[in-house]
């Protein structure tokens, strides 16, 4: 039986290398947990995860080389997250999430990230899931751009994602991209009027959230 987290409670999302759709034949060629933050949870059901990463939320690395080209994870030096904070909301099952940006003083809402990302699993302290690099950025007027395809081969050639992976994520990529041409934001819209708790700031990380 799943056991569901309570509005307010801290939790761990971590993204670790390695995690994939269960279609992907090819092993990942990295492991390893890639990067946590502690989120709060806003709403947990079967429908849906709800959870928001606020400002000054402590960032966990883990120290080691990294397959990328300068051997280090691409957010070292920074220590937490920055700026307005970032609602995050995935149906279970699915293999994206929306992610909705709030900027300046007035908190003016900007854009959701369809960011492609592995279904999330829970863990004792949270859930895991894997950023998979491509983004669809879409705009309140509706109009979208697609963000990192051009990454993707890098990810190969750096020993990050396999070839199956890729081809994968780009054929989802198209499916999202040819719903949103055809129905246009299909999600809860009216949560870009959605406001944390005033008191939502700086959550540090547990003790062994680099564990797996």
């Amino acid at each position: 039986m799943t056991s569901y987290r309570q509005p307010g409670e801290v939790v761990v999302r971590r993204e670790r290398l390695g995690l994939q759709p269960d279609e992907i034949v090819t092993p990942s060629p990295a492991t390893g947990v890639w990067l946590a933050l502690p989120v709060y949870v806003v709403e947990d059901t079967a429908d849906r995860m709800m959870t928001y990463t606020a400002t000054g939320a402590e960032l966990g690395l883990v120290p080691g080389e990294w397959p990328t080209e300068d051997r280090l994870h691409p957010w070292h030096g920074r220590t937490g997250w920055t700026g307005h904070g970032c609602l995050m909301v995935q149906e279970p099952g699915e293999h994206h999430a929306i992610w909705h940006f709030w900027d300046g003083e007035d908190r003016t809402f900007v854009c959701w990230y369809l960011n492609i990302q592995t279904a999330f699993a829970r863990t004792e302290d949270g859930h895991d899931t894997q950023d998979l690099e491509l983004d669809l950025v879409v705009f309140p007027d509706g109009s979208h751009v697609v963000k990192d395809a051009e990454v993707l081969d890098d990810r190969v050639a750096e020993g990050r994602f396999s070839a199956e992976l890729v081809e994968w994520i780009r054929a989802y990529g198209d499916q999202l991209i040819a719903r949103l041409e055809t129905d246009g934001p299909w999600w809860d819209t009216s949560l870009v009027d959605w406001e944390p708790d005033p008191a939502w700031h700086s959550p540090r990380l547990p003790a062994g959230w680099d564990v797996v």
